[in-house]
């Protein structure tokens, strides 16, 4: 007993110590704290973002807290096939984009880190202009996954597709265009794939199948896939 009791303490101790050294870290890299959608992401964003789809009141103060503007959508009754809860209509972030979006807190939480930690340093970093408008072909969407009975994350507002990205010193860059080019777009796209990879829990663009040849698919579902 008296070797249990020991035991008992030291992971009593041990666990306290680890309490302590978590809370030391910054936010972006403690999994506990609250999400800063305007602080560089760490190795907690991921944790941080996927836990604002259960938290209806965390994520929108994380949003005005990120001074995103926004309309508040009434949810739709239950029973729906398809629906918006915890959704939103983005009336402004950092950059404009080509169509209205209607999403989910979480999706537009994941999309404004997006923008500003990835797609808004990279076309300054590669080309030298920022970003004047980003093209998408939109969210909410009460439709099937291409080819599937299943229904998409598009028909709950918790998907966005994005075809491209234009920038202020006119150059456009497309996803059908440029994607898998040599060159400062081809570099460009890689790098905000990839960058959405890890912040989303889906991201699909051309080299997933055909129905991507042309757009990202970003969508903070159930599903964890990078292709």
């Amino acid at each position: 007993m008296r070797g249990i009791s020991i035991l008992l303490t030291y992971a009593f101790l041990l666990a306290a110590i680890i309490v302590v050294l978590v809370r030391a870290l910054p936010a972006r890299h403690n999994p506990f704290a609250p999400i800063d959608l305007t602080a560089r992401p760490g190795i907690a964003t991921t944790a941080q973002l996927s836990r604002l789809k259960g938290d209806r009141e965390a994520c929108f103060t994380a949003l005005d807290t990120a001074s995103v503007q926004y309309t508040p959508l009434e949810d739709t009754p239950h029973g729906k096939k398809c629906g918006l809860f915890d959704a939103l209509t983005l009336d402004r972030t950092l950059t404009p984009y080509s169509a209205t979006l209607q999403m989910t807190c979480a999706e537009t939480a994941a999309v404004y880190m997006w923008e500003r930690h990835v797609v808004r340093p990279a076309a300054v970093e590669i080309f030298g202009s920022p970003v004047a408008r980003i093209e998408t072909y939109g969210s909410f969407s009460c439709r099937n996954i291409a080819g599937t009975r299943r229904l998409s994350q598009h028909a709950f507002g918790n998907a966005i597709d994005v075809s491209g990205f234009r920038l202020e010193d006119g150059r456009v860059i497309d996803v059908k265009a440029h994607w898998g080019k040599r060159g400062k777009e081809g570099r460009f796209l890689k790098r905000v794939h990839s960058g959405a990879c890890e912040l989303f829990s889906v991201t699909l663009g051309p080299e997933y199948n055909a129905a991507h040849a042309d757009h990202f698919h970003m969508d903070m579902g159930p599903g964890g896939i990078c292709r």
